[in-house]
C-alpha cells in the first residue's frame, strides 16, 4: 500500500473513531439506540457537507463496529474503566464526553482487532482535540493504559 492510500485509510479510521465517540455521547444523551444514531451518523454525518464544509469521510465498518461493541460489552467496559479510576471518581461522574470516549475505546480493547498501544494513542488524541488545554489527555492516557492491560494482558507480555 502507498504511502497515500495508508494515509487515507489512518484519516479514515480516525474519523470513524471521533464518529463513534460522538455517537455514544448521544446515545447516552438522548437515550436512542445505536441503530437509530448509526443510521443517522451514516445518513446525515459521515461524509456530509455543511455551508460548504465537508466532514470527513469516515470507515463506515469500522465505525459500526465500534458503536456495536460499545453496547454490547458496556458492563465490561465500564467495570474496566472504573477499576482504572480511583475509588472517588466512578465512571458516572465523570465528563460525559469522555465517559464515550472510555466506551469507544474499550470497545476496541475488548477485541484483538487493533493493537491495545495504537488504540490508546488514537484516542488520546481524541482526547486533545475535544480537550486542547486541559489535564484531560494526560487522564485519558493513564486510565487507558489500566483498562489495556486488565483487558488484553497478552498485548502486554502477561500469560
Amino acid at each position: 500500500m502507498n504511502a497515500t492510500k495508508s494515509e487515507g485509510k489512518r484519516a479514515r479510521s480516525a474519523a470513524a473513531r471521533l464518529y463513534a465517540v460522538q455517537a455514544l455521547f448521544q446515545m447516552e444523551a438522548s437515550g436512542q439506540s445505536a441503530d437509530r444514531v448509526q443510521q443517522e451518523f451514516q445518513d446525515h454525518r459521515i461524509g456530509a457537507e455543511y455551508d460548504g464544509e465537508a466532514s470527513p469521510d469516515a470507515d463506515e465498518a469500522l465505525f459500526g463496529r465500534i458503536t456495536d461493541d460499545a453496547v454490547t460489552w458496556q458492563s465490561k467496559i465500564d467495570q474496566a474503566t472504573d477499576r482504572a479510576l480511583v475509588a472517588k471518581w466512578p465512571i458516572d461522574r465523570i465528563d460525559p464526553v469522555i465517559r464515550a470516549l472510555f466506551r469507544a475505546a474499550g470497545a476496541e480493547l475488548v477485541t484483538p482487532a487493533t493493537p491495545p498501544r495504537v488504540v490508546i494513542s488514537e484516542y488520546v488524541r481524541l482526547a486533545e482535540a475535544f480537550f486542547p488545554d486541559g489535564r484531560e489527555p494526560k487522564f485519558v492516557n493513564a486510565v487507558l493504559d489500566h483498562m489495556a492491560h486488565s483487558l488484553r494482558p497478552e498485548a502486554f507480555g502477561a500469560p
